[in-house]
């Protein structure tokens, strides 16, 4: 059974810093491309970083762009998103995607990937 599980994530204050994980179940991750996405109350799902299967490619959104940063040890099945100086307006609930893929490249298009973790939230307030 494939499963993606979140981690992480908690309360922040503004400026602070938070590591999430994305493992995997059931599967490796070594032929996936991986995104992260988020998606506030009333909102729709934004794509915020991705990883190609073989970590020589990333993505980042302009809104996370300079503060976010996606990696990958497939030897641990998993994946992080490293972030910093979190603002008010980062609080959601953030996902991780994957999509097995042959050639090494990823896309921040929620309808290009495949299986989904449950999410973890992720508030930012003083």
């Amino acid at each position: 059974q494939l499963q993606l599980v979140e981690s992480g994530g908690g309360l922040v204050q503004p400026g602070g810093s938070l590591r999430l994980s994305c493992a995997a179940s059931g599967f490796t991750l070594g032929g996936y491309a991986i995104g992260w996405f988020r998606q506030a109350p009333g909102k729709e799902r934004e794509g915020l970083s991705c990883i190609s299967f073989d970590g020589a490619n990333t993505h980042y959104a302009d809104s996370v762009k300079g503060r976010f940063t996606i990696s990958r040890d497939n030897a641990k099945n998993t994946v992080y998103l490293q972030m910093s100086s979190l603002k008010p307006e980062d609080t959601a609930v953030y996902y991780c995607a994957a999509r097995s893929i042959l050639i090494t490249l990823c896309t921040l298009s929620k309808t290009w990937f495949t299986s989904w973790g449950q999410g973890t939230q992720v508030t930012v307030s003083s």
